[in-house]
């Protein structure tokens, strides 16, 4: 159908669409971890997000996160570790030439580890991934103003989720309504 994959199946409207795990990560120093990307379809198209991906067949949301938290960086957690859902975001967006859905439950994770692995990545991560990389949450609003930062107004919700999260689940729909 398309080349995001075959885990990206047609929606009520015939757009690819998935569900997707996300993990906000925070280390030792209170930076939280972004991956840097750009789609190759469309090089200038680049954009700072967060760590997750796609769920598999009938797996939990808490338990995708888990998987792709560690496909990713190598960090081991716990599902119980994780604290959350704190957002459920309903985005749309295009990537490799195609119009896409993703609906996406997000935790967050405080974690001491130090080192970062790529063993786990599919090869299209190694295609569109260009770091992955610590920020000071200082730094985060200015990167917003000159790079996309996803998922939107993660500047502002960052601190909140550092510093101890107030058991709200918040909800999104991030270039999509609410009833698409």
């Amino acid at each position: 159908m398309s080349g995001l994959g075959p885990d990206w199946v047609p929606d009520e409207d015939g757009y690819p669409h998935r569900n997707a795990a996300r993990v906000v990560v925070f280390n030792g120093k209170g930076q939280i971890l972004l991956v840097h990307g750009h789609d190759r379809e469309d090089p200038p198209h680049r954009w700072w997000f967060t760590i997750g991906g796609g769920l598999e067949p009938g797996e939990d949301p808490r338990d995708g996160a888990v998987r792709e938290l560690f496909e990713e960086t190598g960090i081991r957690v716990s599902a119980e570790e994780l604290i959350g859902p704190v957002l459920y975001r309903r985005a749309q967006f295009e990537f490799l030439s195609v119009t896409a859905r993703q609906d996406e439950h997000f935790f967050v994770v405080h974690t001491d580890a130090a080192e970062l692995s790529d063993q786990g990545w599919t090869e299209l991560e190694r295609e569109v991934i260009d770091e992955q990389r610590w920020w000071d949450l200082e730094d985060l609003e200015e990167l917003s103003q000159t790079t996309m930062l996803t998922p939107k107004g993660l500047a502002t919700l960052a601190p909140q989720w550092r510093d101890g999260w107030d058991g709200v689940m918040r909800e999104m729909w991030d270039g999509r309504s609410p009833q698409a």
